[in-house]
């Protein structure tokens, strides 16, 4: 079923669930789900094929690119921007034949910060204000803010704070 809110925009072919909580001015576009129980701050944007779960809440000024699926567990303050098919985990060890829901672990992204396209971060980790994850770069520890993070695993380049 559709909201019938009006203050935001949504393709016809994106999907939002009912109680889910979309700020005002934001988009969502082709091929989109927005789960219910997700909060989407003001001013936000969900490119093509993007995945919101629920229990998940997004700021204010939240750009998420293509092929990006935010999972049950994660955060992303105000003014956070997501690169194209970057990827969140929220299981440190996952196994197909064992339920491990009960072991979703948080991960916070702080105000600001920019990850690139394809990086991969694993969860229950915070990534500090203002800091960058290069490009494919594989995250597995907590980021200090404004580090500029590159590599696989992530290590903090010399020209970061």
């Amino acid at each position: 079923m559709e909201q019938t809110q009006t203050n935001y925009f949504k393709h016809p072919s994106a999907i939002i669930d009912d109680g889910a909580i979309i700020g005002k001015g934001s988009s969502i576009w082709h091929f989109a789900h927005v789960m219910s129980g997700s909060k989407m701050g003001e001013g936000c944007s969900l490119g093509q094929n993007v995945f919101i779960a629920n229990g998940v809440k997004l700021g204010d000024n939240v750009k998420i690119q293509n092929n990006v699926s935010v999972y049950k567990g994660v955060t992303c303050e105000n003014d956070v921007f997501l690169g194209p098919s970057m990827v969140f985990t929220n299981v440190i060890n996952p196994r197909s034949a064992v339920n491990r829901k009960s072991e979703y672990a948080p991960t916070v992204v702080r105000q600001g910060v920019s990850i690139g396209a394809n990086a991969t971060i694993v969860c229950g980790i915070e990534l500090g204000k203002y800091c960058f994850i290069g490009a494919g770069t594989v995250v597995t520890k907590t980021v200090p803010p404004y580090a500029l993070m590159v590599g696989n695993p992530a290590r903090q380049d010399r020209m970061g704070r």
